[in-house]
């Protein structure tokens, strides 16, 4: 079991405020998890837009959360990974269960289902007390910076 605090994320993906959605890795397995967390704040930017007087955290940056953690997972193996961008290339299987609201703290659990040498595809779960809130199969390529 590994762990990271913010400065090894920004070590590992090139994503910087204000779209960094990972504060930190509490489980990384090499080529099989990660479980990261997102602490969702009133600060957000796009809480200011999403809605105002009822601020909700849009579910496609909820699926960013995940796809930045499969990120964080796969580049951590990888020695020359300055060198790497991941790209999202494919989501299946979305489904948003509950609003993500100021104050929630969401762990978000990356699973690898099928990981070649350029592209992996993984189950993901956001979880917000232990109640699900979104989940997908999403699908990277790891290309050349």
């Amino acid at each position: 079991m590994s762990t990271l605090e913010i400065r090894e994320i920004m070590d590992r993906i090139p994503h910087r405020y204000p779209f960094l959605l990972v504060d930190r890795v509490i489980d990384l397995v090499p080529g099989r998890r990660v479980v990261a967390i997102k602490n969702v704040t009133m600060n957000e930017p796009f809480f200011q837009g999403h809605f105002p007087g009822a601020p909700v955290m849009p579910g496609v940056l909820v699926i960013e959360a995940l796809a930045q953690a499969g990120a964080v997972l796969l580049l951590s193996d990888i020695p020359d990974r300055a060198s790497k961008l991941v790209y999202f290339t494919g989501i299946d299987a979305a489904r948003f269960r509950r609003p993500v609201v100021p104050g929630d703290q969401i762990r978000l659990t990356m699973d690898v289902l099928k990981l070649r040498s350029r592209t992996c595809k993984m189950r993901g779960t956001a979880e917000v007390g232990g109640e699900l809130v979104a989940e997908a199969e999403i699908m990277s390529a790891l290309v050349e910076r």
